[in-house]
């Protein structure tokens, strides 16, 4: 039954309500079976898909969509065929801990036009593989295109033995169909990709959502960079798929010391470096009433330059726009989902980086960022730049658009087509969108006692004739310099010399404090760590009753912890943890 409208989407909303319920039963076993049989089936079809998404859209490159779907299908599979997701995912008899899975129900799924089948591909594979239901609102320009992969997925599903109406779709998108699916009281979860007013839409419903932010991908390319994989990784990223990828580079920028190099490179590799008026022509088509031009969106490097008002070879990969400004009002430095790039000069790496913050506060805050540097010998320069950049997914010598998905250039970083922008972009998480993210979890904790502990010396000596082998212990651990903490009655007494008899006739040099007295003043013990800092001793030795024994701790903890303050630990705490 076709989705036109309002009464025909509740209706799908509860028949994919029943067949979630039933499917929220599924056992582990039988949800892989059907999760292998989707994947397999939406791989199968990984080529009519790709000239449909294509053909509709009119965006893109088919090869590459390919590419895409093959990714969604067969790379989600092998990622997360084995993750647990149903029923018990952990026990631990030690703590007491039971960690149960449960599905969250029926998801809202907003697929883009510039990945449409890929998108809907992986978003029912996970949904699929967390027992939860799902229903696409797909881009009115590849709303067939969307559905057609979204229904192979379901088909297979159901062959394999999952509920008939587990994944849904509505067939003439619109805004008001989208928003009344996104308010609907039975959706349980917005997982939105799209432009910025879809993924603030969907986070103004008042429901649970993950959406992504726009993408505005800078790379700084420094003087010990291989330049010849830097521009052939960004050519290779830049150019899939015409650019549609959200992480794709939008700007480059380049250490004057290297500057000229990179230029000839990208120009003797198919990048046309636009000059004079050409410049100007396609700034003026990159924005349309100061937002991104959608006619330039997924299109080849010499159409656009067709709508510029001028030629290039049909062989050419990118426009390249050698630019300064990096602020609003140049268009190059905007995302521009297309063949079309920015490069900028910077006198050294620390103003590179300053500008890639720049280009990243400007529109691609929480995506992704990427540095060519060299790697193994400038570990330096690669933490300064994950510390300055405020992307969730900081690439090292990788191309974006390939690299940020995940599980290619690193095994690290999880496969997904909806990649998580944090606070920073407005997003509800800061990683790519995985199974884990999709399922509710409990957790059952049985009553036990907390934890006691009690911190003993490793040897404890006592009773009479137990002071020569408790100190033969001091001389056969290596110490050197003593300091003894007592009293004044005990060193008076004669106490403290059978100490520093001993312990010098081994060869350890000895100083004694005895002004401890029955209650210690903060004084005193500061006093005391005044002698242990000018003295060095490498062990304190206690002698006498609890004043000495508490004086000699304290002494201790300020000799060898000088910042520490005596007012926290004189606080009292619950756990002396």
């Amino acid at each position: 039954m076709a989705v036109t409208n309002v009464a025909e989407l509740n209706a799908l909303v509860e028949r994919v309500k029943k067949a979630q319920r039933e499917y929220a039963s599924f056992t582990q076993e039988q949800v892989d079976k059907i999760f292998r049989a989707a994947a397999l089936a939406a791989a199968d079809a990984r080529i009519p898909l790709a000239k449909m998404a294509v053909a509709e859209s009119g965006m893109g490159i088919v090869e590459d969509k390919v590419i895409k779907n093959h990714f969604a299908s067969e790379y989600i599979y092998n990622a997360y065929k084995d993750e647990k997701t149903c029923g018990v995912l952990s026990e631990d008899d030690t703590f007491g801990t039971i960690t149960i899975a449960e599905p969250i129900g029926i998801i809202c799924g907003i697929v883009p036009t510039t990945n449409p089948t890929s998108t809907a591909i992986f978003k029912s594979l996970i949904s699929l593989k967390t027992r939860n239901a799902i229903i696409f609102s797909p881009h009115p320009r590849a709303k067939e295109a969307t559905n057609k992969a979204a229904d192979i997925v379901l088909q297979a599903a159901i062959a394999a033995g999952a509920p008939k109406d587990l994944i849904g779709w509505i067939d003439q998108p619109s805004v008001e169909l989208s928003n009344a699916l996104m308010h609907h009281p039975d959706i349980n979860l917005i997982l939105a990709t799209g432009g910025p007013g879809m993924v603030k839409a969907a986070y103004s419903s008042g429901k649970p959502a993950i959406g992504v932010g726009a993408g505005n991908t800078p790379v700084v390319i420094d003087e010990t960079a291989d330049i010849k994989r830097a521009v052939a990784s960004v050519l290779m990223s830049k150019t899939f798929d015409n650019g549609v990828i959200c992480a794709s580079e939008q700007s480059v920028v380049v250490v004057d010391s290297v500057y000229d190099a990179v230029r000839e490179r990208f120009a003797s590799h198919g990048g046309y470096m636009l000059q004079g008026q050409e410049l100007k022509a396609v700034q003026n088509v990159i924005l349309k009433n100061g937002a991104l031009n959608a006619a330039i969106v997924g299109q080849p490097a010499y159409k656009i330059a067709e709508l510029a008002g001028f030629s290039v070879p049909e062989t050419t990969k990118i426009l390249i726009g050698e630019v300064t400004v990096v602020d609003e009002s140049e268009p190059f430095a905007h995302e521009k989902l297309s063949p079309t790039l920015a490069m900028y000069r910077a006198k050294d790496f620390e103003e590179a980086v300053e500008k890639a913050e720049k280009l990243v506060a400007m529109g691609g805050i929480g995506h992704t960022s990427c540095l060519y540097t060299d790697q193994d010998n400038q570990p330096e320069r690669v933490a300064y730049f994950g510390q300055m950049m405020k992307t969730a997914r900081i690439l090292i010598n990788t191309p974006a658009s390939q690299g940020g998905i995940g599980d290619l250039y690193n095994f690290k970083l999880a496969p997904s087509l909806t990649l998580g922008c944090g606070s920073w972009g407005g997003n509800s998480i800061s990683e790519n969108v995985g199974p884990k993210h999709l399922i509710n979890k409990k957790t059952v904790a049985k009553r036990a006692e907390n934890m006691l502990w009690h911190k003993l010396p490793k040897s404890i000596y006592f009773r009479r004739g137990s002071l020569p082998i408790a100190l033969d212990e001091v001389i056969t651990d290596g110490h050197k310099r003593a300091l003894i903490v007592t009293d004044r009655f005990l060193f008076n007494n004669g106490y403290a010399d059978q100490i520093t008899s001993v312990l010098k006739a081994a060869g350890v040099e000895t100083e004694v404090f005895f002004e401890v007295e029955a209650d210690p003043t903060l004084s005193v013990v500061r006093k005391g760590a005044e002698l242990a800092n000018s003295f060095k001793p490498d062990v304190i030795i206690a002698l006498g009753g609890g004043s000495p024994m508490d004086a000699a701790k304290i002494m201790w903890v300020m000799y060898e912890h000088p910042e520490t303050h005596f007012e926290e630990l004189a606080l009292r705490f619950m756990d002396i943890r």
